[in-house]
């Protein structure tokens, strides 16, 4: 038999605990309320006008107008190279030789073979003469005059012929000398001595004193955007405050093995501009279609679409919002499709976003994203 002291225990007991659970659950949903009531302070950019064109940057490196590319002129073993790179140059400088032995010998047998025609032409010559003297006479007869008379004009072709082989052999003698044609600087050497080279082959290579300009590879997509007379900027990664007005030169015909196009900028002259700088040319291209810029971080996704979170200024809360990405820059992501002017767009913590969730906006008035620039923005996320 349980007494009345048990029974009395047990019912305070559960009273008790009825009351601490109740305690409890209070005090979660005081907490659900208070969590409900959290904002988030967010760092957001506003849409600006969406703008009609987009910069191009391409990088290239500094090179001469123009560029020869020296060989010699006859085959032979290189034995002497007076340049270095670097080193200036100007016309008729040596640059190289090669072994013109051979060829001093075949200017001396040159100079025999037409000494010895000199001699056949004077024999011929007194042939004829006295040929000539015996048919005045009625002594001679004229075949024999007329056969001295060929045999002269055949002695003086041999002998013109042997003139212009002595000259051509004295040409090749000179040709062993590689030597420079303009004022200029060598860039490249491609042989050295002890090489036996061909006529023709390239064996040195001087930058031409004078204009300078930028060599650029341009993808078939932009292309169509660089014109010959197309003003552009040129920067150069040696100085940030160099910055020169450059001009689209020249543009190629056809792409090369990289699928890319040559494109030549010229630049002004400028003495802080060396050969071999790498410079970046900056050009403004028209697009297809209007597009807004926004910080890579605004990028966000949800349900494999690409989305952007949308502040809605009146309530305060965040909407997703899908759009369509054009293209990715170093300013950050073109969009095509999705934003409008005036669009207030979260550009940092993308990843505690939930739908309606309530926002802080900074104090100070949200700075515009222009169309080419993700620089501007409101205060950072906390």
């Amino acid at each position: 038999m349980v007494s009345l002291t048990t029974n009395t225990l047990r019912t305070v007991a559960g009273a008790a605990f009825f009351a601490a659970l109740g305690l409890g659950l209070a005090g979660c949903n005081e907490k659900k309320e208070e969590a409900a009531e959290v904002v988030r302070p967010v760092k957001v950019v506003e849409i600006a006008q969406a703008d009609t064109t987009r910069k191009l940057d391409y990088s290239g490196s500094v090179k001469a107008r123009t560029d020869m590319n020296l060989g010699f002129r006859v085959s032979g073993k290189i034995v002497e190279r007076k340049v270095d790179i670097g080193q200036k140059v100007k016309p008729g400088d040596v640059l190289a030789r090669i072994d013109s032995t051979d060829y001093v010998l075949a200017v001396r047998r040159s100079q025999a073979d037409l000494d010895s025609a000199e001699k056949q032409v004077q024999t011929t010559e007194l042939a004829r003469d006295r040929a000539q003297k015996l048919f005045d006479k009625n002594v001679g007869s004229k075949s024999q005059l007329e056969q001295a008379e060929l045999s002269y004009d055949q002695a003086s072709s041999t002998r013109d012929s042997a003139v212009s082989a002595l000259a051509e052999a004295k040409n090749q003698v000179a040709y062993s000398d590689l030597t420079s044609d303009m004022n200029g600087i060598v860039t490249t050497i491609n042989a050295d001595v002890g090489q036996v080279v061909s006529s023709g082959t390239p064996v040195i290579t001087v930058a031409v004193d004078g204009e300078k300009e930028v060599l650029i590879a341009v993808p078939e997509m932009d292309i169509a955007q660089f014109k010959v007379g197309k003003a552009v900027k040129a920067r150069f990664w040696s100085d940030d405050a160099l910055v020169l007005d450059g001009k689209v030169r020249e543009v190629s015909g056809s792409a090369d093995q990289s699928r890319t196009f040559a494109v030549r900028v010229s630049l002004p002259a400028d003495q802080r501009v060396l050969l071999g700088m790498t410079a970046t040319i900056e050009a403004l291209a028209d697009n297809t279609q209007p597009y807004v810029s926004i910080p890579l971080s605004a990028l966000a996704q949800k349900d494999g679409q690409q989305i952007v979170w949308l502040v809605d200024r009146n309530a305060g809360t965040v909407h997703s919002r899908a759009i369509k990405v054009a293209d990715f820059a170093d300013d950050g992501v073109r969009i095509a499709d999705g934003l409008k002017t005036g669009d207030v767009v979260v550009a940092a913590g993308t990843q505690f976003m939930t739908e309606n969730m309530k926002v802080k906006l900074p104090a100070a008035p949200a700075q515009q994203a222009s169309a080419d620039t993700n620089s501007a923005s409101a205060d950072v996320v906390r």
